[in-house]
C-alpha cells in the first residue's frame, strides 16, 4: 500500500484561508507585552468606545493591534480584547482553532454579532479568560457564530466560525460590550469561580512572566 501524505493544517487569516503561516502572527515580533486587566477593573466592566474612524489606518492603531498579539501569546490565550490590556476602544485579536482543527488568525474592530439564529444550537463547554486568571466553567454558547467589523485600515471583515472558534468570537465580542464569561454565569457558580481565581491567580500570573521572556527570546532570534 503506498503511503498517505498528511493533510496539510489549514489557516485562515482575516477570514481568509493562506498556503503558510508562521507559528506566531508576525504582529507579536512587533509588539510588547502589556499587563492583562482582570474583573474588577472598571474598564473591563462598560462599554468601550468605538475605534474612531481617525485611527484607521494610523500608527498608533497598528502598534496596538501588534501589543495584543504578543500579549496574547504571553498569556497563552487564543483571544484578547482592547480593554484587556487597559485601552477603552472596541476591538480584539484572536489565533483560535475551530472544532475541525482549522486555525483562525486576525482582529477585528468595532465587532458586531449577528443575533443568533433559533434554529442554532446552544452548546455548552468549558470556557475560561484571561481576565479571569486561573479556572474555568461551564457555559452555553451558540454553536455557530459570525462577527462583522473593520480590520486595522478600515477594511470590511466578516468572520464566521463555529464550535470553539465561535466561542471565542461571541468570548471576545462580549468583553467590548463590557461582559465578562462570569457574568453569564449563575451567582452561585461565578463565586466559585472567583473564590478559585483567587487561589490560582499568583501562578498564573508568574507562568505569564516566563512566558513572556520566553517569548522575547523567540522572537529576538
Amino acid at each position: 500500500m503506498s503511503e498517505q501524505s498528511m493533510p496539510v493544517p489549514v489557516t485562515v487569516v482575516q477570514g481568509r484561508e493562506v498556503s503558510d503561516f508562521p507559528e506566531l502572527a508576525p504582529e507579536a515580533a512587533r509588539g510588547r507585552v502589556l499587563r492583562v486587566t482582570v474583573t474588577g477593573e472598571e474598564v473591563l466592566h462598560r462599554v468601550n468606545a468605538d475605534v474612531p474612524a481617525a485611527m484607521l489606518g494610523g500608527a498608533e492603531l497598528a502598534q496596538l493591534v501588534d501589543d495584543m498579539f504578543v500579549t496574547m501569546y504571553a498569556a497563552e490565550g487564543v483571544g484578547l480584547a482592547g480593554n484587556q490590556v487597559g485601552v477603552d476602544l472596541r476591538l480584539f485579536v484572536y489565533d483560535c482553532p475551530d472544532d475541525d482543527g482549522v486555525r483562525h488568525v486576525g482582529h477585528v474592530i468595532n465587532p458586531v454579532l449577528d443575533e443568533r439564529d433559533l434554529d442554532d444550537p446552544v452548546v455548552v463547554e468549558s470556557e475560561g479568560c484571561l481576565s479571569v486568571p486561573g479556572p474555568h466553567a461551564d457555559l452555553g454558547r451558540a454553536e455557530h457564530a459570525t462577527v462583522r467589523g473593520l480590520d486595522r485600515d478600515g477594511n470590511e471583515v466578516v468572520l464566521s466560525g463555529s464550535g470553539y472558534f465561535a466561542r471565542c468570537l461571541q468570548h471576545e465580542t462580549d468583553h467590548t460590550y463590557g461582559k465578562l464569561y462570569v457574568d453569564r454565569l449563575s451567582l452561585r457558580e461565578r463565586k466559585r469561580v472567583l473564590k478559585k481565581m483567587n487561589e490560582m491567580a499568583d501562578n498564573v500570573f508568574a507562568r505569564r512572566e516566563e512566558r513572556a521572556r520566553e517569548l522575547e527570546r523567540e522572537l529576538a532570534e
